[in-house]
């Protein structure tokens, strides 16, 4: 079973850990979620870090822009959520779920609203690669179940 509503126990099934909260991006967020980088940015070539969401917390629609290259992927690590691109439909996110997120697409992630989530997030390499952070999510949101 994925769907992690209790604390306890997915913090037994996040063994990556949850981090610090997400002071730095906290703004482009609806809800509380947590950091924990995997790899140090700047001396890796591919950044990775673990991103947890508490129950019902979800990031605005973004964009990661590349001339080449670029995009993120999301690996499903504890819990379950949502990642949705504009346009389309939600896909439900458990454990094991890899997304692959192409560049200058808009979208979204976040844990669903009776679940804790994780996901180890890694930013694709790229020319003139950066991030465009839009509106919050909303309804497209509140309409999953």
């Amino acid at each position: 079973m994925s769907k992690a509503i209790n604390k306890e126990e997915f913090d037994q099934q996040n063994v990556f850990g949850q981090g610090k909260p997400n002071a730095m991006y906290a703004k482009y967020f609806v809800g509380e979620s947590y950091l924990n980088p995997l790899t140090e940015f700047g001396k890796s070539p591919v950044f990775l870090a673990n991103v947890t969401f508490e129950p019902g917390c979800r990031n605005n629609w973004h964009i990661h822009h590349a001339k080449s290259g670029g995009g993120q992927i999301l690996v499903c690590t504890a819990g379950e959520g949502w990642y949705q691109e504009e346009g389309k439909e939600a896909i439900s996110l458990v454990p094991g779920t890899v997304i692959t997120i192409p560049a200058n697409v808009k979208h979204w992630h976040g844990a669903k609203a009776d679940s804790w989530f994780s996901h180890i997030s890694i930013e694709v390499p790229g020319e003139e690669t950066s991030n465009e952070w839009c509106e919050p999510v909303g309804e497209a949101y509140t309409k999953l179940k």
